[in-house]
């Protein structure tokens, strides 16, 4: 197939959402193989290829971005998914140079994990192997066609993307000119393939492809997540809201607490790492200084009785607020009674994304390591460094919340699995 048709290949119309998954599965399965026997230096060149594509297509995908934000725009999308969705020459620039950020890191396909000789005299190994086709599904942010596509290929996947109905056009022209280099390089167009349809029945069927799609991705909001989670048939490597906290503990710098919480917050509203709840410990005697700095930037604040005291700006907060992803400016604030009141509240309220603490105390701060079971934990920064780029992973596939299989930034490693090697001089068991 050629990359156009690859890339424009319409439903036809007695074609049901179920067959169009099946003949997009085996392409991509079929893809896979190819994959599987390139050795690195071919996978990196064929990311290099797709980088310089996506420069060529600038002012292709500014365009067709500018329709998608302008289509947002009309729609009432809030300024933190307008933000999510916009794209910019500095921030196309990004995506390519994380392109081949990507393709410069080591291969983990084919690493040995470990190796023992058994007393029986089997040589006994466990080495990285791709996971197959894995199927991405995600919603406003055009940059995730391109990551997902470079960390899946980098690592010996195929993928099929289905991305949010905001961004079509971008994703559409991002994915063009993403095969046009894949395939310039010798990989088959169909490694990298994009849903030609909007139309939701079709994720339903990627989420029933047992046996066609070896695992499913979803990158977006609750509900999503939760769609996917519910009906899939399909592994599912997610990750759930990102309440992130921010403690700032009695013995914080004071300057210290202020840059970080207003970095957490405010850098960017709309991204999973962005702090959504400060606890502020009674004993700390610069809390009015945080909770000003935010207020005069903008920031909605809600907080409880004890928060409300510090500015009268500070709306009371519900219980809802406590477990809510704002992805705005809004920001719940708590005064805690010291660490073991922060423990409690964290455990009772995070998604177990991302949660921070400012501290000068090192005892209190390998304390907020060791009990705090989320998949980052921070100390004295800002969550907005929960990023697999900020990792040196490169870019990610998400930020996996469960506790199987990968878990913070999912990046090359995330997506293999292994195998047992098992080599022998004639063996029999007895």
């Amino acid at each position: 197939m050629s990359a156009t048709a690859s890339i424009a290949a319409p439903l036809a119309s007695s074609e049901t959402p179920e067959a169009m998954i099946a003949r997009l599965g085996r392409a991509g399965r079929l893809a896979q193989r190819t994959l599987a026997g390139l050795d690195a230096p071919a996978k990196a060149a064929a990311l290099h290829a797709a980088a310089a594509a996506l420069r060529r297509a600038e002012p292709e995908i500014l365009a067709a971005n500018a329709r998608d934000v302008a289509a947002g725009q009309a729609n009432g999308l809030t300024a933190a998914l307008l933000d999510r969705l916009r794209l910019d020459a500095g921030r196309l620039a990004g995506i390519a140079a994380a392109v081949d950020q990507v393709a410069d890191l080591p291969d983990p396909v084919g690493a040995v994990i470990d190796a023992n000789a058994l007393p029986s005299g089997l040589a006994v190994s466990r080495v990285r192997v791709p996971i197959g086709l894995i199927g991405i599904v995600y919603e406003s942010r055009p940059n995730v066609t391109a990551d997902a596509a470079a960390l899946c290929l980098r690592s010996g996947n195929a993928v099929l993307l289905r991305g949010g109905s905001e961004a079509v056009h971008s994703n559409r022209a991002i994915h063009a000119a993403l095969v046009e280099g894949i395939v310039a390089a010798g990989v088959p167009a169909e490694a990298v393939q994009l849903l030609p349809t909007q139309d939701r029945a079709a994720v339903g069927a990627m989420l029933t492809a047992a046996g066609l799609i070896d695992m499913i991705v979803p990158r977006g909001g609750k509900s999503l997540v939760a769609r996917v989670q519910a009906d899939a048939r399909v592994p599912v490597l997610a990750h759930l809201d990102g309440i992130n906290h921010t403690y700032i503990h009695a013995a914080a710098d004071p300057e210290m607490a202020v840059a970080i919480a207003h970095n957490a917050k405010l850098r960017r509203t709309g991204i999973c790492g962005s702090m959504e709840t400060l606890l502020l410990d009674a004993a700390f005697p610069g809390s009015l200084s945080v909770v000003a700095r935010l207020l005069d930037d903008g920031c909605e604040l809600r907080g409880d009785a004890r928060a409300q005291a510090l500015d009268p700006r500070i709306r009371p907060a519900t219980a809802e607020d406590w477990d809510t992803e704002y992805l705005d400016a809004i920001l719940s604030v708590a005064v805690v009674d010291g660490l073991d009141a922060a423990l409690a509240h964290i455990a009772a309220h995070s998604s177990a994304h991302t949660d921070a603490i400012v501290t000068a105390d090192p005892a209190v701060a390998e304390r907020f390591l060791d009990e705090v079971d989320s998949a980052i934990v921070m100390v004295n920064a800002s969550t907005q460094f929960a990023d697999g780029g900020e990792f040196g992973l490169g870019a990610e596939i998400g930020i996996a919340t469960g506790r199987l299989h990968a878990r913070g930034p999912v990046a090359l490693e995330g997506l293999t699995t292994y195998k047992w090697l098992v080599r022998g001089t004639g063996q029999v068991r007895s």
